[in-house]
């Protein structure tokens, strides 16, 4: 009777957990039985390690095999258990010294012929197993080798077939390296690298907008007849955005990960990510679900970026409530009948809409023949809490030839308007030093007015529109951050009564 014990990691939404891995070849009925809380993908590894150790030429346990993985509680899902569970049978019966497996992790599927195929969640599982003190070596699937290096002082020690790992395990000879590729650029978010702001013209008020939601992190609604370039807008907005520091690339690249959209020729996604769902989206695809595995939604691969919605009220209308919750609190749980799963999910949400169904100006040859009632009911989908948590509304109109040509010498690129993003963001990461805050957007309500408000004077023209009725508490709130970064663009210290009453005209909303 052998023991032999390894180890692998376990995913809870984004986070890792250590599982232990223990293998027991004893005396009994001969087979393979698994415990603690194993799905049916995982129940299935049996057969494949099976059919893996025999076509590797390793002679196979004729006896009963027990594998347990510890915690019992947690459960266990996917197939990333299966070079674990091989190395760990495989130590049992003595083809490889225990103690050569007691320590690394493994993580990888196993094909029937040996190999180790890729799988999804490699960064998020590397960096569970990274928390462990001492030195912390894991082994990864070749496939994954890239995108398992991004996380620092962890061993990373990829192999392409079973064989070659127990022949390292065996001798001590670290399995061949697979040639390094040439480096390719991470990812543009889906986006095209050619867009750029100044293929927008006419819209000078919108262009201002968006500006301002890229130096503060805030939401925009723009509303107005199609052909007015609010697509356009939507899209050229990560282009305004600096690159994502070391531990938010980290964040974003482990979501995706676990989503498996990571594309294995990048594995690190240095710009914030643009998402654009369709309108016919599920609640669960925005929010996130699964009835097994619990998958992120659009909000969650929005992190750090933004989320796009055009044509806002084709969406259902609790599809658009669910999003309100996330946007308060910067992250959302998904609960199921196995447990609840947290991800994180601070975006910037961007809505596009029609003024009604028809979606006919008013200057056009045929004018808008939807009633008072259709349209009220058409906008009535995106609900009055819903945008009283966006910052900031631009009804957008067509622009004349005449107003298209004078627009042209005003238009300006997008590294141009980058670049005061990014100054307007290093005063707001000085003015929050200390803090857990980065953008003014992220500031809470209490240290809004206990710590950021801005004088008197600046507050008074909010105040009045506060007491009338205009103007709700969190609505205050979100006037006050984009006050904040008005004065951020402007280079002031403190936002005065140009920046409150250009805040409170964004929140109320503008025209373009």
């Amino acid at each position: 009777m052998a023991v032999a014990r390894t180890r692998s990691v376990a995913l809870v939404g984004v986070a890792g957990r250590t599982v232990e891995v223990e293998a027991d070849v004893g005396n009994g009925l001969a087979g393979i039985h698994l415990i603690g809380l194993p799905d049916t993908a995982l129940s299935e590894a049996r057969d494949r390690v099976r059919s893996a150790v025999v076509n590797s030429h390793y002679p196979w346990p004729d006896a009963r095999i027990t594998v347990s993985l510890f915690p019992a509680s947690l459960p266990k899902r996917g197939s990333q258990f299966d070079l674990a569970i091989a190395v760990a049978v495989l130590g049992a019966a003595g083809v490889v010294p225990a103690e050569r497996i007691a320590e690394p992790f493994f993580l990888g599927e196993l094909g029937l012929d040996g190999r180790i195929r890729p799988i999804r969640g490699v960064l998020p599982s590397v960096l569970g197993a990274a928390q462990h003190d001492g030195d912390v070596m894991v082994v990864v699937p070749s496939g994954n080798a890239a995108e398992a290096s991004l996380v620092p002082e962890v061993k990373v020690v990829p192999v392409g077939h079973l064989r070659d790992l127990v022949e390292w395990l065996r001798k001590g000879e670290i399995p061949p390296t697979p040639e390094a590729e040439e480096p390719v650029e991470p990812p543009q978010s889906g986006m095209s690298p050619e867009v750029d702001l100044t293929e927008v013209v006419g819209q000078p008020v919108a262009r201002r907008a968006l500006e301002v939601c890229a130096a503060g992190g805030h939401n925009l609604w723009m509303l107005g007849p199609p052909g007015t370039g609010k697509t356009m807008l939507a899209e050229r907005l990560p282009t305004l955005l600096p690159g994502l520091e070391l531990d938010h690339a980290l964040e974003v690249t482990a979501i995706h990960s676990v989503a498996g959209v990571l594309p294995s020729s990048a594995p690190m996604m240095s710009r914030p990510p643009f998402v654009s769902p369709h309108h016919t989206a599920t609640t669960a695809a925005i929010i996130g679900g699964g009835s097994t595995i619990v998958r992120p939604g659009a909000v969650s691969l929005a992190h750090r970026g933004v989320l796009f919605m055009d044509e806002a009220p084709e969406f259902a209308r609790h599809v658009l409530d669910a999003l309100r919750q996330p946007l308060e609190s910067g992250r959302v749980t998904v609960s199921r009948a196995a447990g609840s799963v947290t991800f994180p999910a601070r975006f910037m949400l961007v809505l596009a809409a029609n003024p009604c169904p028809c979606a006919r100006a008013e200057d056009q040859a045929e004018s808008c023949t939807c009633t008072p009632t259709v349209r009220r009911r058409y906008l009535g989908r995106l609900s009055g809490p819903l945008l009283d948590r966006i910052d900031m509304k631009v009804t957008v109109v067509r622009s004349s030839r005449r107003e298209l040509l004078a627009d042209r010498q005003f238009v300006e690129t997008s590294k141009t308007v980058a670049e005061r993003v990014l100054v307007a963001r290093e005063r707001a990461a000085k003015r929050l030093a200390g803090t857990p805050w980065r953008l003014n957007a992220e500031i809470p309500s209490a240290a809004l007015h206990a710590d950021y408000r801005p004088p008197a004077a600046a507050m008074r023209p909010m105040t009045s529109c506060l007491d009338s009725g205009a103007l709700t508490a969190r609505g205050l709130d979100r006037v006050v951050r984009v006050a904040w970064t008005l004065a951020d663009l402007a280079g002031k210290d403190n936002p005065g009564e140009d920046e409150t009453n250009a805040a409170l005209g964004f929140w109320l909303g503008v025209r373009s």
